[in-house]
């Protein structure tokens, strides 16, 4: 009762005027920077980090600022996926596994119906982790206190196990996908002994290894933009699209058949999101393959599932609200953008830590009632701006095509200023293209990239732990049953190798 009294307070605080105001503003701004490829929430709160002390000179609180960059962090998390679905382009990280079922969604002529789902996904995500925040912070934060190296590689290798369990008749390819992943993600200088390692013909733009989001802009931007143009041969080709009131109640109807997915992106997301170093993009992954995982039609994903379009959606915005647990809990950051939110804390004279609820509760409660609030204005904005957003997929292939390859050059060259960068995403692109003519799957390279930096720390570190002794995974309470899980999954398509091998022989 306790805490519902103060979270009712808070909520009364964030209602006041100017805090709504900033958080509607943050959540468009927010909205605009996820939707951009190349920038997302991390450039978005550090580009207007410094434009909050002036908040803070006109309030005298630390509060309105704050509420006002989380609400900037909750509009990134609705907005990646609205160029995910509309162009094929991952505005951020976050967004790359909704590309995989919100992208053919959009060209089947659904795309109002995928960025319902997905705005109504990332409400639910969010919701939910906003509870669990509200009510289980202090033990939470405790629980990913206990995860050390060897829990979070074997929750690594878990969603690696998840894309190889569930490959379907295509497990060397997707084994293939993997490994490809693994050695791209695995350029640049060895972490342990700090030398050069696949520096291809020495070329100093691999120093700092291959970054995602230039391997994301180009697959899914480039990749798909060539796909596409290869598919219409030339024609001049349009995305079905049209929108009403009618279509509306349908999306919001239909996003009952999205339970299961919603439900597993919202839980995972949050879990992970609370690990320390882990984040969104490895948690909407993981959610999207755990979906499929236990879908009864998993062949439909990368097709156009809901489930594919809720999961990833569910997840980050829940993964959003879990990052800033450890933050706030233990001043620890859980992604980059809490990172640049820990900073502003502490410029702001705020002692982030197991303290923090106890001694400034003044500045905690109003903050957990701004992420409800900026919630709810985040779901209502993306859905008044889906006609605007379907105006995007109006427009004829020959107008779109040089669009997206346009603002997947500028958002590589935006995020890191390096024109070796542009050039490595369309050769990205390019490949993806070719890939995608062989029949190899994608997304496993994808996930692979993402937590191949994650993985491979934990790895090295758990087995300097225990002396290069393997059996450190097995034995820890939690690692244990995890990594025990993680290789039936991987094992699962020898098992059924053997068993349709089984009932041939039987029936012969």
């Amino acid at each position: 009762m306790e805490i519902l009294n103060a979270l009712v307070d808070g909520i009364i605080v964030a209602l006041e005027p100017l805090n709504l105001g900033l958080a509607i503003v943050g959540v468009m701004v927010g909205l605009f920077v996820g939707a951009m490829p190349g920038l997302g929430s991390v450039n978005g709160v550090a580009i207007l980090l410094p434009f909050t002390f002036v908040i803070q000179d006109m309030t005298g609180s630390a509060t309105s600022p704050m509420i006002f960059l989380a609400a900037i962090y909750y509009g990134a998390m609705y907005g990646g996926a609205i160029s995910s679905i509309t162009l094929g382009i991952p505005g951020a990280s976050t967004a790359v596994a909704t590309t995989f079922d919100g992208r053919p969604m959009a060209i089947s002529g659904n795309a109002d119906r995928a960025l319902i789902i997905a705005a109504l996904a990332s409400f639910v995500g969010g919701t939910v982790s906003n509870i669990l925040f509200t009510g289980f912070a202090p033990p939470l934060a405790s629980v990913a206190l206990s995860f050390g190296n060897p829990e979070i590689f074997a929750l690594m290798l878990l969603a690696f196990a998840t894309f190889v369990g569930l490959g379907g008749d295509d497990i060397p390819k997707t084994i293939f996908s993997i490994c490809f992943g693994l050695v791209l993600a695995s350029v640049g200088f060895d972490i342990v002994s700090g030398e050069p390692r696949l520096i291809f013909f020495d070329i100093t733009g691999f120093s700092h290894g291959i970054r995602f989001l230039v391997l994301a802009i180009g697959v899914y931007g480039i990749g798909e933009m060539i796909w596409t143009i290869n598919e219409s041969r030339n024609k001049d080709t349009m995305s079905e699209v049209s929108f009403s009131f009618d279509r509306v109640i349908k999306g919001i109807k239909s996003f009952g058949e999205a339970w299961k997915g919603t439900a597993i992106g919202s839980a995972l997301g949050f879990f992970v999101g609370i690990l320390p170093a882990a984040g969104a993009t490895p948690g909407s992954l993981m959610a999207y393959g755990v979906s499929k995982m236990t879908s009864k039609n998993p062949e439909t994903f990368g097709k156009g599932a809901i489930d594919g379009v809720a999961a990833p959606e569910a997840a980050n915005n829940s993964a959003s609200t879990g990052a800033m647990l450890p933050m706030m809990t233990l001043g620890i950051p859980g992604s980059p953008t809490t990172a640049v939110l820990l900073a502003g804390m502490v410029i702001w004279g705020l002692q982030p830590g197991p303290l923090l609820f106890s001694d400034q509760p003044e500045f905690v409660w109003p903050l957990i009632g701004s992420f409800y609030i900026s919630n709810v204005v985040a779901l209502v904005i993306n859905i008044a701006f889906i006609p605007l957003f379907l105006w995007m997929l109006r427009m004829p292939f020959t107008i779109l095509a040089p669009l997206i390859f346009v603002l997947s050059l500028v958002g590589t060259f935006a995020a890191y200023q390096n024109m070796f960068d542009v050039w490595l995403m369309v050769i990205f692109g390019v490949g993806a293209f070719f890939l995608r003519v062989l029949d190899y799957p994608v997304a496993p390279a994808v996930l692979a990239i993402v937590l191949g930096p994650i993985a491979e720390p934990k790895l090295r570190q758990s087995l300097l732990l225990s002396d290069g002794d393997f059996s450190i995974f097995f034995t820890r309470p939690i690692a244990g049953p995890i990594t025990v899980i993680a290789i039936i999954l991987i094992l699962l398509p020898l098992f059924k190798l053997i068993r349709d091998r089984f009932k041939k022989k039987r029936l012969a």
